[in-house]
């Protein structure tokens, strides 16, 4: 994504309720420099964050257990409605954004992700066999550039930015997920791999004509490895950074990674728009950023709106719109 005069907004991708038009409405209202395809969960299984994903995996079929989705053999129902769901979601899309020129964003769960929560045919999770952690990363380079495309095809004027979820990939990372069993842990998978895997499926959106983000909202995110492998901007909550964490990504802003900063919680009272565009330019200037720079921050929700009303999830957006204008005031100063 080209870099802005301006600081924008943008929201992360889940939305309450279930009108897909509705909810596009909105975000077309609300987010004229950065809007995004909302996904909304609340229709039921395959609009999940997940099944969204695992619907679009090439060559690797799911279907949904007790214990969540699965690998399997072919495609069934389960995969047939997630698929559905997305068809309803692109026509919506195409016609909400007609004739749209510059940046919509689109999102989709990340191969580690995937990993930790899709399960083997009879086994544990994916994420413990290594060649299922290969073919969760051929796939999703695959579907993603696929995705890519089909926005590119609808909205012929759009310039595509993937969001690549991984909200598991600390834990993926330090060995915390819990096998089938329940007694036990997987092993954590090799930073490297990692890295190589990540960078495969970015490498893939960007041929197919997109940038880049990677969005994580846990503790932990790993900002120098989401840097290695490529990531043009990561995505985070940042009231959970420590001291170092901001040293990590002031270093990786400094190398060209972009910040799209998740200043606005998800839960309880939002803050003024000028105290929380104040106290991120604050901290923006201790760890030595140019204050000019500020400019190129996208701020965001701490992570998705599901769990609000759609007058509060409305608001949300607002708020991080007034946010940035704020913070496009500050970088002057």
């Amino acid at each position: 994504m080209a870099q802005d005069t301006q600081a924008i907004a943008t929201g992360i991708g889940s939305w309450p309720g279930t009108d897909v038009a509705e909810a596009l409405r909105v975000v077309v209202g609300e987010l004229a420099d950065l809007p995004y395809l909302p996904e909304l969960p609340a229709r039921g299984p395959g609009a999940d964050l997940v099944g969204r994903a695992a619907a679009r995996l090439v060559d690797l079929p799911v279907d949904l257990q007790p214990s969540g989705w699965r690998l399997v053999g072919r495609p069934g129902r389960d995969q047939a409605r997630a698929a559905a769901f997305w068809r309803e979601d692109l026509d919506r899309m195409a016609h909400a954004f007609e004739g749209r020129t510059g940046p919509l964003k689109i999102q989709l769960a990340g191969p580690y992700t995937l990993g930790a929560c899709l399960w083997l045919p009879r086994g544990d999770r994916a994420l413990s066999d290594p060649g299922a952690r290969r073919d969760l990363v051929d796939s999703t380079a695959v579907a993603l550039a696929e995705l890519v495309a089909e926005v590119r095809r609808l909205v012929p004027g759009a310039s595509p930015v993937v969001q690549l979820d991984e909200p598991a990939l600390p834990a993926v990372l330090g060995g915390r997920l819990r096998s089938a069993s329940g007694f036990g842990v997987l092993r954590a998978v090799p930073p490297a791999e990692v890295r190589d895997g990540l960078s495969a499926v970015l490498a893939a959106a960007r041929a197919a004509g997109a940038s880049t983000c990677v969005h994580c909202c846990a503790d932990d995110v790993p900002v120098g490895l989401l840097q290695q492998a490529g990531a043009g901007a990561i995505s985070l909550d940042t009231s959970v950074l420590r001291p170092g964490d901001w040293d990590s990504l002031a270093e990786a802003i400094e190398q060209g990674v972009r910040l799209w900063a998740g200043i606005l919680p998800t839960r309880g009272e939002l803050p003024g728009a000028s105290a929380a565009a104040t106290s991120l330019a604050r901290t923006w200037r201790e760890v030595g950023l140019s204050p000019e720079r500020l400019r190129e921050v996208v701020i965001t929700p701490s992570c998705g709106l599901v769990g609000h009303g759609p007058d509060e999830a409305r608001a949300t957006l607002t708020r991080a719109v007034e946010v940035a204008r704020v913070l496009t005031e500050l970088s002057g100063e």
